[in-house]
Order: structure tokens, then sequence, then C-alpha cells
């Protein structure tokens, strides 16, 4: 469990101005990591804003404030250096590359990409942003592997958003690496956002919803987490919407980007990490509460999303209070 320090680099355009969207990412960023939530988790993130005077954090000098952050965040960049009529900073690229080289986190944000691949930080690399943009980064840098197809992207140390509420999604990402998913779970019903959006949903464009399903779907999906360790079938969770099966299917694809099987799968994976994290309960028991089942099954799905073992998973937490045992 760790926070450290997040710095953030502004890029202002040739006239030294800051764009309202870049002000927007801004903004989710410090929402996320420079606001004190010390009730979650103490020490929080210390975060520290760097860019070309008048704008960063006092002390800091140009993008001299990257050095020594744990985490590099570059928003979007201005519309011109997309277009190629403005040259990103000499001084922001060396900065990324050497904050990169000395081991801190590189995340971008939307056009932000530009930044991290000029520095060479996505060669080899998958990296995402909007779809608007994707082909000019291509274009511009062939070594780095474009996908416009998700919300965010994690390759360890390198992360990218596709921006705007990405951006949101990718943040409490963040958070979820460095606290887990009770922490950032209970942040993000703070912000009324979704707790958890997984990188590899796409980015779409929902089409409009009749007002008699989008009154049904919402309360049947919450009701559906509050039964998670309880035999839950798509069929039982259309009856509860009020719609047919494929209904309900489409409508949670159009919604969630995903297929209804697999969003309980998630929200199944994430209770599961809440439980490791906050109790002592064994995993055999963490099966049945998450309704995952059997303990094979739980670290057979718990390994094949997050990416480790229930058990390895469990000894990176250590519970704020006493265990609980309660459901």
């Amino acid at each position: 469990m760790s926070t450290g320090v997040v710095a953030v680099a502004l890029v202002p355009d040739a006239e030294g101005r800051i764009s309202p969207y870049d002000l927007y990412e801004l903004s989710t960023v410090s929402m996320v990591f420079g606001m004190p939530h010390t009730d979650l988790a103490d020490p929080w993130y210390e975060l520290r804003v760097c860019g070309p005077a008048p704008y960063g954090t006092p002390g800091t000098t140009g993008f001299d404030g990257l050095a020594g952050a744990d985490t590099v965040i570059v928003p979007s960049v201005p519309d011109g250096v997309v277009e190629g009529r403005q040259e990103l900073p000499a001084d922001l690229i060396a900065a990324v590359r050497a904050a990169a080289d000395s081991g801190a986190r590189t995340v971008s944000m939307c056009s932000g990409a530009f930044a991290l691949a000029a520095a060479g930080v996505l060669d080899g690399r998958r990296a995402t942003l909007h779809r608007a943009y994707a082909a000019e980064l291509a274009a511009r840098h062939p070594r780095v592997h474009v996908d416009p197809s998700v919300l965010y992207t994690d390759d360890g140390t390198v992360l990218t958003g596709a921006g705007a509420a990405a951006g949101l999604d990718l943040c409490l990402h963040l958070v979820r690496k460095d606290l887990g998913a009770a922490v950032a779970g209970a942040l993000a019903d703070r912000l009324v956002v979704p707790a958890h959006r997984p990188g590899d949903r796409p980015q779409f464009v929902a089409s409009p919803v009749p007002a008699d399903e989008a009154d049904t779907l919402g309360p049947a999906l919450q009701w559906a987490l509050e039964h998670l360790h309880e035999p839950l079938t798509v069929d039982g969770l259309a009856r509860r919407a009020r719609m047919s099966a494929r209904t309900f299917h489409r409508r949670v694809r159009e919604t969630h980007g995903t297929t209804p099987l697999q969003w309980l799968l998630e929200q199944r994976v994430a209770r599961a990490q809440t439980l490791l994290e906050s109790t002592d309960l064994p995993v055999e028991r963490i099966g049945e509460e998450s309704g995952l089942g059997s303990a094979a099954n739980l670290r057979r799905h718990f390994t094949r999303t997050v990416g480790v073992s229930p058990t390895a998973y469990r000894r990176s937490f250590t519970p704020s209070g006493p265990p609980s045992r309660a459901r």
C-alpha cells in the first residue's frame, strides 16, 4: 500500500493559455489525489502541479517539479501540438523521460499520450487516447501500439487514458492499485461515480435509452450488487428489470460496454478484493460471499482478472481496523 507524490504537468498553448479541457482533467486529478481523503487512507497523496509561470505549485520551476515524483501525469496537450502547429516544451520531454528512467509511474490522459510518446516512454507499448487523435499519434509515433478502442491501458509503470470521464476511471484505477478496492470504492462513492470500470471497456456512444428501460436497469443491477453471494442468472435479472433477456443483454452492453455475465464476474471479483483487504475470512468463505463459489473457482477467476492469486493479493494489504467476519 503506497501513495507518494503525484506530479501533474500542465502544457499551455502558444499564447500561454490552458484550455478548459485541460483544466477539467486537472480538476479530476485534483479531486482524487489533491484533496486530503485521509479518512480513507493516511497518508493520502501529495499533489504537485508543474508548468511554466504562472502555472505550477509554489516552489516549482517549469517542469523541474516532476523530478522525484512517484507518479507523473500529463493531461491533454494543446490542439496545436496534436495538429503539428506547436512543439512540446523540450524541458517537459526531458523531465518525463528522466522521471520514467528513475522509476516513476508515468500516466497520460487523452492527448497527453503525445508527450509520453515524444519522451520515448510509449515505445513498444500499447497506449490509448481519444479515438479522434489515434491516427495522428500512430502516424507520428509508429513504435507505439495505439489502441483507440479502450478506456485506459495499464502496462505496469506506464498507463494511458482516453481522457474526459475515462480520466476519472484511470485515476480511480491508480488508487485501486495503490490502496485497494475498498478505498477506491469508498472514494468513488464520495465522487458519485461507478466504483470500477475496467480499462478494456470500449470507447462508445450509447444509443438513446427508452424511459421505461432507463428506470429499471439501474435498480436491477443495484439489487444484483447487494445479492452477489446468491445464485444470479441473466434471465432472473432481466425479469427484475422488467425486460426480455435479449433486451436486458443489449441494454447492459450499451450502458456498461460488456455482457451481463461479464459484468457480474467483474463485480464478484471486486467484492472478493474488498473482502481480502478488509477481513480475515478464509479464501473458501470469500468464494461463497462473493458468489464465485469454491476456492478453486475464486482463485481461477481472481488470478485471471487481477493478475495475482487471492493469497498474494491479501499479503499486499493490512486491514485498517479489527478484522470483520460479518457480511
